[in-house]
């Protein structure tokens, strides 16, 4: 959960796409290094709805394999279409996400207003929108 809750910080958000999606680790030798969660939203689309990686193992290329290992998921299961939503904050997700082939689709403006209670803040930038990405598999 502490992995969960470090990509969103909504226990009740999080608690209610598990109980929708399906919870993927990344185990290492004594902890779990990353997870991710994917959740059908559409007929042939599916959603990263929740990726991390433990903080002191951020930067070593596990997020990237953990998204890799997602679009294969995708793809066995027979989706053509992934997706994954950042803040407009998020500068590092942004950049990975599009690395691993994602394109930018939309933004959800004031997406983090109006499911979040709390401000949140990321490098410095109030968390406001929700920048929605897209790849064809």
């Amino acid at each position: 959960m502490d992995l969960l809750l470090l990509a969103d910080p909504s226990r009740s958000l999080v608690e209610e796409y598990l109980s929708r999606g399906e919870c993927f680790v990344a185990e290492g030798e004594e902890s779990i290094m990353g997870e991710y969660v994917l959740l059908p939203t559409r007929p042939d689309t599916i959603e990263i709805v929740n990726i991390a990686v433990a903080e002191h193992l951020q930067g070593k290329g596990i997020g990237k394999k953990l998204i890799k290992d997602a679009i294969k998921r995708a793809m066995e299961l027979g989706f053509k279409t992934i997706e994954i939503g950042t803040a407009n904050s998020s500068v590092g997700q942004l950049l990975l996400y599009q690395k691993c082939g994602f394109r930018i689709v939309g933004v959800d403006r004031d997406f983090f207003i109006r499911h979040y209670e709390e401000e949140i803040y990321e490098n410095g930038i109030q968390v406001i929108d929700m920048v929605r990405l897209s790849q064809d598999i």
